[in-house]
């Protein structure tokens, strides 16, 4: 099964014609599926439906993005925002729909223009019509291919948004396979608490099944794991590896951030500069840290977060750094090294 997840900045009809809604709570979801010679193939939307007045939820949807969806009401300081945001996140296919309110012109060339001044010149405008839309995905998936079997084959990273207590299952965390795979059975670590547990078992899209891999909405049961040790930052790896006797070693899947160095990547729209003593916010994999700026020096910011941040080892996503009172708020992407004091 291949899952391409799909952030999406429009209306809920025009995510009704792409795709069957699942979940309506503060982000909203729409699946279509469809079977293919390999097997299923999976639109994934993921929709923030209180975005503008919420930024976290659509930073999180752009975090387990590989496509987007913009639909263009209006040529305006929001839209200005949303294409900062898809370009800092790194997603450089999307599909983008003109449809002004009923009796409105909006400028198709200006709108293309702005694109293209973000960085999103990969990006096509099509035409309002959801079939035409779902072909239009199922191409960007085969687009993109390498990079989801890429992610499919990386170490877990499954960062936590909800996680509950079930009548006869036991503590079940859910959240989005970020790369990697879970299996039935697998032992885990969840940090920042360096608790331990083992999958007892998984469900994707409401069916059991024995593998979660990178960009599945998983529901993991966990056996011999603690509530407490489950917070709202709450990322799932595999435990790190020291067999000196097999010559194996496998390090854990993350660098854990207290302070970092960051070398950011100023959105085109953006005139603040980051100065000593700035709040800011950190977005990567569905995580959303506060941190406070020690100092800028030349193109070296660095920040003590206010909990651990969490970034992959191996091909790290973009860092998304946001300030909640500048406009737009999505100051650039950013590279980001621990710093060892």
């Amino acid at each position: 099964m291949v899952v391409l997840n799909i952030a999406v900045i429009a209306s809920d009809e025009l995510a009704r014609n792409i795709a069957k809604p699942a979940d309506q709570r503060d982000v909203h979801t729409y699946v279509h599926k469809e079977t293919g010679p390999d097997g299923a193939r999976i639109l994934s939307l993921i929709r923030p439906a209180k975005y503008p007045e919420r930024l976290p939820p659509f930073l999180n949807a752009l975090s387990t993005s590989h496509a987007g969806v913009i639909e263009i009401r209006a040529i305006d300081a929001t839209l200005g925002e949303v294409l900062v945001a898809f370009a800092s996140a790194g997603i450089q296919r999307g599909l983008a729909v003109v449809n002004p309110p009923e009796g409105e012109w909006l400028d198709e060339e200006k709108a293309r223009m702005l694109f293209n001044q973000v960085g999103l010149k990969g990006w096509t405008f099509e035409q309002n019509d959801g079939v035409h839309l779902r072909e239009r995905l199922y191409q960007l998936m085969d687009d993109v291919k390498e990079v989801l079997d890429a992610n499919a084959n990386a170490p877990l990273v499954l960062p936590v948004d909800q996680h509950f207590n079930v009548k006869g299952i036991g503590l079940v965390a859910i959240g989005y396979v970020q790369s990697g795979r879970v299996c039935v059975h697998d032992e885990v670590l969840l940090l920042p608490t360096d608790g331990t547990g083992s999958a007892k078992s998984l469900q994707v899209m409401d069916d059991d099944v024995d593998v979660a891999t990178a960009g599945d909405r998983v529901g993991l049961a966990l056996r011999n794991a603690k509530d407490e040790h489950l917070t709202g930052n709450t990322i799932i790896v595999h435990p790190p590896v020291e067999d000196k006797r097999a010559n194996i070693t496998v390090p854990l899947a993350v660098d854990r951030h207290a302070r970092s160095v960051l070398h950011l990547n100023t959105s085109p729209f953006q005139k603040r500069i980051l100065v000593g003593g700035d709040v800011i916010h950190a977005s990567i994999d569905l995580q959303f840290i506060v941190g406070r700026v020690v100092e800028v020096n030349g193109d070296e910011t660095v920040v003590e977060w206010e909990q651990p941040l969490f970034v992959r080892k191996d091909n790290p996503p973009n860092v998304l750094v946001a300030q909640l009172d500048s406009k737009p708020r999505i100051m650039g992407s950013a590279t980001i090294s621990p710093l060892n004091d």
